[in-house]
């Protein structure tokens, strides 16, 4: 078909719009803003270099002054110390790891399973009371956890889980920022996507599991960084009280607090503490990213 004179008219003209396109930023602006987010991610990046390069310094570098950001005499005295200082507790250090790593992941399960599924049912369902329940875990969210710590114990308590894992790990399950967090992401999902399965004959846990679940990725991501970051990190020592079933953290911070010959194992438990969060963070958060720049739904 013969093209019309209109459009052989256009034609160069567009194809000539399309070569001089070009951003609306300028190369200072551009040069600016690299300076400015180097900056940035230097003010964020040095707690953790600093506290690597505390972890490797010998103890008389760790009390010169002025202090030094590096090490000038890198050794891993401080970690092997503090392994056989570990090595002397009447409970193995493996116990510890394995507490803090059962709390951790059964938590972290929980949190995401029942969350999600709360918040599927929030998203998509109406139902009398749904939205005053949801207003009720928002409001949960302003509370800290010091403010609800003794009726916490109390229900606890009256519920025979002192001095057991599950004292951690069932509260853990009815984290209101996870489904907070979940109901918002699910909210943004195109409802005709359910219907249409429920169409094809998907029954409620096939459209949530292989439907719902993988395109909220990014949401539930963000509620496992939150959940190991929160359970690692536990203390544990209000719930439980036998030392068999004591934490990592709970273990290696009394280590730390045994004054001034311990400072350099202090350091070394400070890095041991935060290397999962850290680990965990950077993982999902690369999964969080290619979930965002590869997937979105619209109606």
């Amino acid at each position: 078909m013969a093209k019309t004179k209109k459009e052989k008219i256009e034609k160069p003209y567009r194809k000539k719009l399309i070569r001089r396109r070009k951003p609306n930023r300028s190369i200072t602006g551009d040069l600016a803003l690299y300076i400015f987010l180097a900056l940035v991610a230097m003010v964020m990046v040095f707690p953790i270099v600093y506290a690597v390069n505390a972890a490797l310094k010998p103890l008389d570098e760790l009390f010169m002054f002025p202090p030094k950001i590096f090490a000038q005499r890198p050794t891993l005295d401080n970690f092997a110390d503090l392994f056989v200082t570990m090595g002397k507790s009447w409970v193995p250090f493996s116990r510890y790891v394995f507490n803090t790593v059962f709390i951790t992941v059964a938590g972290t399960m929980g949190t995401l399973l029942f969350g999600s599924m709360a918040a599927f049912v929030l998203a998509k369902y109406d139902f009398p009371g749904g939205a005053g329940f949801f207003k009720l875990v928002t409001v949960a969210m302003m509370f800290n956890g010091m403010v609800t710590a003794i009726p916490n114990y109390l229900i606890i308590n009256k519920l025979g889980w002192i001095d057991t894992y599950w004292a951690i790990v069932i509260p853990a399950f009815a984290s209101p920022i996870g489904l907070f967090l979940m109901k918002q992401f699910m909210e943004g999902l195109p409802t005709s996507l359910i219907e249409a399965a429920k169409i094809d004959g998907a029954g409620e846990w096939r459209i949530f599991l292989q439907i719902v679940m993988p395109n909220v990725k990014p949401a539930w991501m963000t509620v496992i960084i939150f959940s190991v970051q929160a359970l690692w990190n536990n203390r544990a020592s209000t719930f439980i009280y036998s030392e068999e079933r004591k934490t990592l953290v709970y273990a290696l911070q009394q280590i730390q607090s045994g004054g001034i010959a311990r400072t350099g194992q202090g350091a070394a438990v400070l890095v041991v503490v935060m290397v999962v969060p850290i680990l965990t963070f950077v993982l999902a958060e690369s999964q969080i990213l290619e979930t965002m720049a590869s997937s979105g739904l619209k109606d």
